[in-house]
């Protein structure tokens, strides 16, 4: 697990410095805060990319999944969607990409993505797998509408015990091109945290898959949360491999796919207007619209959930 842990860090930081040198080809900026920290914007004040969106997801992955762009079929349209295979998913996904990391510093407030999530190891998660780890350089992905400052980097570095100008800050707004794509590239992770949910033992899956449609652009923060939540909620499809007892796959696959929940059915922007808080939102929704299991200790495919695109349709307003 160390050894994964460490390749998660080195993972991260090649993808950030990835973006950071071709950043004038990929429509990101990269500066240097006071304090010596590194800041990729891929997605606020400047324009970013499918590729910007396609490495910005990756990283969050800490270069443990491979994530890739393509397009599929909605209705009459095409949209792009992101693809991706995870080899270690309980270290990529919920060490690393799950946005976990509440960071709020004065006004700022973001959703942290990526390895230093590890680093900081701030969530009860942490406690329960054994996914700390230490390295001398953090990569933090933030979805966020405003640029971090200093005072962001600061906290950070401390969190993580690391030095500020060690530490790398990448930002996309949810609406933009790189942050849809990379909340698109979260089936497998959304599989995966609704699992543990649920009571499943993450360190029984070995492997997983997922595509998700790669939902519109809005400039309304809120419209866009909306549309990136509808696309895996009604849109990603999810394959997991797993070695374990059929028991335990029979307990929770009829409560894996989002249709398991009582707010299934209803537009994401409609339920945060009416709750006016993602935690007052059923948590059982938050997870992709069909899930496959594969078995491999026994040979037996689970499978529960399908693909709703009437839901897809009205949510990215298709005429």
């Amino acid at each position: 697990m160390n050894a994964i842990l460490e390749r998660l860090h080195a993972g991260a930081a090649r993808l950030a410095d990835a973006l950071a040198a071709d950043a004038a080809l990929l429509g990101v900026e990269v500066s240097r805060l006071p304090d010596g920290a590194r800041l990729i914007d891929a997605g606020v004040r400047a324009p970013g990319s499918v590729e910007a969106g396609r490495l910005y997801a990756e990283c969050c992955l800490g270069g443990l999944g491979r994530v890739g762009i393509d397009t599929a079929p909605l209705g009459h349209t095409t949209f792009l969607q992101a693809r991706v295979a995870v080899d270690h998913p309980l270290v990529a996904c919920m060490a690393s990409q799950y946005a976990g990391w509440k960071i709020q510093v004065g006004q700022f407030f973001a959703m942290g993505s990526g390895p230093a999530r590890s680093l900081a190891a701030a969530e009860p998660m942490f406690e329960r797998y054994p996914l700390k780890s230490r390295a001398g350089a953090a990569v933090l992905l933030l979805e966020s509408g405003v640029l971090p400052g200093p005072e962001v980097a600061g906290h950070v570095a401390t969190r993580c015990g690391v030095a500020p100008g060690s530490v790398t800050l990448i930002a996309a707004s949810t609406g933009s091109l790189a942050g849809c794509a990379q909340i698109a590239a979260r089936s497998v992770e959304t599989a995966l945290h609704k699992l543990m949910e649920l009571g499943f033992d993450l360190e029984a899956i070995v492997a997983g898959a997922g595509s998700c449609p790669i939902a519109p652009g809005h400039p309304d923060p809120l419209r866009a949360i909306g549309r990136t939540n509808d696309a895996v909620l009604y849109g990603a499809r999810v394959s997991l491999w797993t070695r374990c007892e059929d028991r335990r796959i029979e307990a929770v696959i009829d409560r894996l796919p989002s249709s398991s929940s009582r707010d299934h059915g209803r537009l994401f922007y409609d339920l945060f207007r009416e709750h006016g808080d993602f935690y007052k939102i059923d948590p059982m929704l938050f997870s992709p619209a069909q899930v496959t299991v594969v078995n491999a200790a026994t040979g037996r495919v689970f499978s529960s959930g399908a693909i709703d695109e009437a839901m897809l349709r009205k949510s990215f307003e298709i005429d």
